[in-house]
């Protein structure tokens, strides 16, 4: 007689995104499928790699590239440093969903893209996903040297066409938080050989509070979806969910005036629960005293991550649309 297989116990689960079993497995229940990157996308031209970034710790990057249609040597290419949002615990770089929205990107923006894959909670805890995107960052801006030595393990698409004055990050969702973290840190600290951050955008940014503001419900707010993650993945964090990583308006916060660059986009929808914290970001931004340019895109009638998740669409259109406008409003 066989033995009987016996259901693994549970550990502790975050609906809806997964749940973690007392063997250290975790079974995610939504996220887009992978897809390899293509030589040339057959709708856009985009040609797009993997590439590795770290073997240790293990870090990687879809690289995009857009139709040349002018020599390299005649024209150079803004450089994207991008992060994938879901909520830090899924998604990836390499989904279907993430690969169709850079291409699109990448097209209109004329930009030479690469998308981090960072290393996902709750396997990964955070704070790795802050520092493996910092990693890659300072990765990217390492290869902005004219030594020979430095330049033998680089990447070529990076440095035969990104122009490195000008230089952006960028982030939807998780990944605009990362984004803004990101820059504050860039702000404090700077990035390699120099480099200048000129300026960054966030869609649909993951911040949160304790006290509710606009439309927020202020009743069992530790029961609501972005307070439950944030708690579950950082329970460390000091201030939890007012941690300035999370909260940038929260008491006690560096300034965002301290934020690198001279342009910030920040795009908000109607629906979405998180619309009053992107919309109080840009207010924060602007009474900061920080001397760059900061605009605000709100669409109306649509909820969270729309551009990606419902794409093609007319709104995801325009709205990839006028990223990547801002992009190449960069001469």
């Amino acid at each position: 007689m066989g033995s009987i297989e016996t259901a693994k116990e549970v550990a502790a689960e975050l609906p809806p995104f997964f749940r973690v079993f007392k063997d250290g497995s975790v079974e995610r229940f939504i996220g887009a499928p992978t897809v390899p990157p293509t030589p040339e996308d057959p709708e856009t031209g985009v040609s797009s790699k993997d590439i590795t970034i770290s073997k240790e710790p293990p870090i990687s990057a879809r690289l995009y590239l857009p139709k040349l249609t002018q020599p390299p040597e005649q024209k150079k290419l803004p450089i994207l440093v991008y992060f994938h949002g879901g909520g830090f615990c899924i998604e990836s770089a390499y989904s279907s969903t993430e690969t169709k929205y850079m291409n699109s990107l990448v097209s209109q923006a004329k930009v030479v893209a690469i998308s981090i894959e960072y290393r996902l909670a709750p396997e990964s805890p955070l704070p790795i996903a802050f520092e493996d995107c910092w990693t890659a960052l300072q990765w990217v801006a390492s290869h902005h040297s004219s030594t020979e030595n430095e330049l033998e393990e680089k990447e070529e698409w990076i440095i035969n066409h990104g122009d490195f004055n000008r230089f952006f990050i960028g982030g939807d969702s998780a990944g605009a938080n990362i984004a803004h973290n990101i820059a504050m840190r860039i702000g404090s600290e700077g990035m390699k050989n120099d480099v200048k951050l000129l300026g960054f955008y966030l869609t649909h940014p993951y911040f949160w509070g304790s006290k509710a503001i606009g439309s927020e419900p202020d009743i069992d707010r530790e029961q609501i979806l972005p307070h439950r993650v944030w708690s579950f993945l950082y329970p460390s964090v000091a201030g939890g969910i007012d941690s300035p990583m999370m909260n940038p308006a929260a008491d006690g916060a560096p300034s965002l005036a301290g934020l690198p660059g001279c342009r910030l986009l920040i795009s908000v929808s109607e629906k979405d629960e998180l619309r009053d914290r992107g919309v109080l970001y840009y207010k924060s931004v602007k009474e900061s005293g920080w001397k760059g340019e900061v605009e605000l895109i709100e669409v109306e009638g649509e909820g969270h991550a729309f551009h990606i998740l419902q794409f093609g669409t007319e709104n995801a259109n325009n709205l990839i649309l006028r990223l990547a406008s801002f992009l190449l409003k960069s001469t």
